[in-house]
Protein backbone atom coordinates (compact mmCIF):
# COMPACT_ATOMS: atom_id res chain seq x y z
CA UNK A 1 0.00 0.00 0.00
CA UNK A 2 2.89 1.88 0.63
CA UNK A 3 4.75 1.55 -1.90
CA UNK A 4 1.26 2.91 -4.46
CA UNK A 5 1.54 5.86 -2.38
CA UNK A 6 5.02 6.74 -3.03
CA UNK A 7 4.52 5.54 -7.07
CA UNK A 8 1.47 8.37 -6.61
CA UNK A 9 3.24 10.95 -5.06
CA UNK A 10 6.24 10.68 -7.37
CA UNK A 11 4.11 10.86 -10.70
CA UNK A 12 2.50 14.17 -9.27
CA UNK A 13 5.59 15.51 -8.41
CA UNK A 14 6.74 14.85 -11.92
CA UNK A 15 4.17 16.32 -13.65
CA UNK A 16 4.42 18.92 -11.46
CA UNK A 17 7.70 19.93 -11.74
CA UNK A 18 7.32 19.87 -15.36
CA UNK A 19 4.39 22.06 -15.26
CA UNK A 20 5.57 24.54 -13.07
CA UNK A 21 9.00 23.97 -11.77
CA UNK A 22 8.94 26.99 -9.08
CA UNK A 23 5.82 25.68 -7.67
CA UNK A 24 7.14 22.16 -7.27
CA UNK A 25 9.14 22.48 -4.84
CA UNK A 26 7.07 23.26 -1.60
CA UNK A 27 5.50 20.11 -2.37
CA UNK A 28 8.22 17.89 -2.94
CA UNK A 29 10.38 19.64 0.95
CA UNK A 30 6.85 18.69 2.06
CA UNK A 31 6.66 15.03 0.95
CA UNK A 32 10.72 14.71 2.02
CA UNK A 33 9.92 16.21 5.46
CA UNK A 34 7.32 13.74 6.08
CA UNK A 35 8.77 11.04 4.91
CA UNK A 36 12.11 11.98 7.24
CA UNK A 37 10.19 11.50 9.72
CA UNK A 38 9.28 8.47 9.39
CA UNK A 39 12.87 7.17 8.55
CA UNK A 40 13.91 9.30 11.66
CA UNK A 41 11.19 6.91 14.17
CA UNK A 42 11.98 3.70 12.15
CA UNK A 43 15.80 4.53 12.79
CA UNK A 44 14.89 4.76 16.62
CA UNK A 45 14.41 0.91 17.23
CA UNK A 46 17.94 -1.10 18.37
CA UNK A 47 20.89 -2.47 16.18
CA UNK A 48 19.86 -3.42 12.87
CA UNK A 49 16.07 -3.15 13.00
CA UNK A 50 16.37 0.65 13.04
CA UNK A 51 18.27 0.52 9.41
CA UNK A 52 15.88 -2.41 7.92
CA UNK A 53 12.81 0.11 9.48
CA UNK A 54 14.10 3.24 8.48
CA UNK A 55 15.33 1.80 4.75
CA UNK A 56 12.32 2.20 3.11
CA UNK A 57 11.43 6.00 3.77
CA UNK A 58 15.34 6.73 2.79
CA UNK A 59 14.40 5.00 -0.45
CA UNK A 60 11.46 6.66 -0.85
CA UNK A 61 12.69 10.03 0.15
CA UNK A 62 14.94 9.80 -2.77
CA UNK A 63 12.35 8.64 -5.31
CA UNK A 64 10.68 11.73 -4.26
CA UNK A 65 13.90 13.87 -4.95
CA UNK A 66 15.14 12.31 -7.90
CA UNK A 67 11.17 12.61 -9.28
CA UNK A 68 11.18 16.40 -8.69
CA UNK A 69 14.19 17.03 -10.24
CA UNK A 70 13.85 14.99 -13.40
CA UNK A 71 10.31 16.59 -14.14
CA UNK A 72 12.78 20.18 -13.54
CA UNK A 73 15.74 18.77 -15.77
CA UNK A 74 12.92 17.42 -18.83
CA UNK A 75 11.43 21.01 -18.94
CA UNK A 76 14.91 22.22 -19.08
CA UNK A 77 15.18 20.32 -22.45
CA UNK A 78 11.81 21.70 -23.93
CA UNK A 79 12.36 24.45 -26.37
CA UNK A 80 10.15 26.81 -25.31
Amino acid sequence: MMVVGIVAVCAVLLVLAFLVPRLSRHPERGTQRTLGLGSRAGGKAPGVLGRIFSKPFRSSSKAVGRSGSAGRRARGHMPF
